[in-house]
């Protein structure tokens, strides 16, 4: 792998239940249990999942038009399976966009389907890497 492939985050304890993220620019959010307004480790999966698939869908459209609304709202089920091992499953992605009334406006609507089909199929290395199950190794340093 060269290393511009290359990506890390650093989690540092807090205290029990509570975790600083930081990435290599500086930023950090804070990772819980769901005892306070933290996000959850499930929670930043659906976050990961929807907001690459935003930042896709966001540029292919927005070159033909801003929108006028742009939501996303990313749910799955929490399940614990057959084997007895927690895992997410029906992850739906849903988009709530609105583009300006006018031609601009048309090509953007025009291109949105598209988009989130590009996305989905080939573009957002988050969902592409929850879909085909992409092996995690646990190991202590």
């Amino acid at each position: 792998m060269s290393d511009d492939s290359f990506r890390s985050v650093e989690i540092e304890r807090a205290s029990l239940g509570s975790y600083f993220v930081r990435n290599v620019r500086g930023g950090s959010v804070t990772v819980g249990t769901g005892d306070d307004a933290s996000f959850t480790p499930v929670e930043l999966l659906l976050a990961a999942i929807g907001g690459c698939t935003a930042v896709d869908v966001d540029y292919i459209t927005s070159r033909r038009a801003e929108p006028t609304r742009f939501v996303v709202q990313v749910t799955g089920d929490k399940i614990r399976d057959e084997a007895g091992g927690n895992r997410m499953q029906n992850l739906k992605v849903e988009f709530s966009v609105t583009f300006p009334e006018g031609a601009e406006g048309d090509r953007a609507r025009e291109a949105l389907p598209r988009s989130l089909q590009q996305s989905h199929d080939r573009l957002c290395t988050v969902s592409r890497t929850v879909e085909l199950g992409t092996p995690v190794t646990t190991v202590s340093a």
